[in-house]
């Protein structure tokens, strides 16, 4: 009998920053990321590239996404 993979509780486990920016934008749209995270690659001629760039090297707004992903994933 084999047994199962031990699976992370982390729902963040295998999702990549830009997978998680992909979806918040396509879910609800550059304008109200940007009303919930105030950073200027959101406000201003957003880009998934650009958001990445900033969103890598400043963990707080990192950290303000990744919760806001969390908090639109459906319960389980």
């Amino acid at each position: 009998m084999t047994t199962p993979a031990n699976r992370s509780n982390d729902p963040l486990h295998g999702v990549t920053l830009e997978t998680i920016l992909e979806r918040l934008v396509e879910q609800h749209g550059w304008a109200k990321l940007a009303g919930w995270v105030p950073i200027r690659c959101f406000m201003f001629d957003p880009s998934i590239t650009s958001s990445l760039k900033f969103l890598r090297r400043t963990p707080w707004a990192r950290k303000r996404v990744e919760d806001l992903y969390v908090a639109s994933l459906p319960l389980e």
